[in-house]
């Protein structure tokens, strides 16, 4: 005969397996909604170089397992990404290393078989932090913004949008002296008329634009000016 007691524990038990089977329900739900989301989502160990987590979406856009991208490493993305693109996630992993909080990019990957690249957009936030506060892994999501684009006109004003508003950051960091050296270069003035101009010596002149250009990012006065214009100088 069950006492009141029995009674209690078993009432909790079955309570427990009910709980139980709602949170299995519940974690199949998300990763079934994680494996079908339209976007490729992965977590990737900053040190090792290696994707630790990815969702099945991945997998078939890619072409490769997630056993076979965490053997791979880095060369990884070696095989995926366009070779003029690869730069990115060298860049991206160093600025992790250096504490960044966040890292977006556009950038051209291909399936596995592929001939023809497609256009990713992606962005990358810290997942997890070692014991000193350094960036151990990194979560992503990249959407593959060729497979069903029906908004062109948006998205081309959005990317020329994105990139005034980089181009302004950039140019936001300039001081108001290499600003007006700027002015001067975009209407045209060389080193020697922009000295003229502001009283300084040609020497100076030299050493701003070379300033100029690093801020800016840019490799010589074709790309500065071409830079400058995007944000409104003439």
């Amino acid at each position: 005969m069950l006492t009141d007691s029995d009674m209690g524990q078993s009432y909790s038990l079955n309570a427990l397996q009910k709980e139980n089977e709602l949170l299995k329900t519940r974690i199949q739900s998300l990763e079934s909604l994680l494996d079908h989301f339209p976007a490729m989502l992965y977590t990737h160990q900053n040190n090792s170089k290696t994707i630790n987590w990815c969702n099945r979406y991945m997998e078939d856009v890619t072409g490769y397992t997630l056993a076979e991208m965490n053997s791979l490493g880095l060369d990884f993305f070696k095989k995926v990404m366009h070779p003029d693109d690869f730069e990115l996630a060298v860049i991206a992993q160093q600025s992790f290393k250096e504490n960044k909080n966040v890292f977006g990019g556009v950038l051209r990957f291909r399936k596995r078989g592929a001939e023809n690249w497609r256009w990713l957009t992606g962005i990358a936030i810290p997942y997890s932090r070692d014991d000193a506060g350094g960036v151990k892994e990194v979560i992503c999501a990249f959407v593959d913004m060729t497979m069903a684009m029906d908004t062109n006109d948006q998205l081309t004003e959005a990317m020329l949008d994105v990139m005034r508003r980089k181009h302004e950051d950039l140019i936001s960091k300039l001081t108001p002296r290499e600003k007006d050296i700027l002015k001067l270069t975009v209407k045209g003035l060389n080193n020697k008329e922009i000295a003229a101009e502001l009283n300084l010596s040609r020497y100076t002149i030299e050493t701003h634009r070379k300033n100029i250009r690093i801020k800016l990012k840019v490799r010589n006065t074709t790309e500065l000016i071409a830079l400058a214009r995007k944000v409104g100088y003439q």
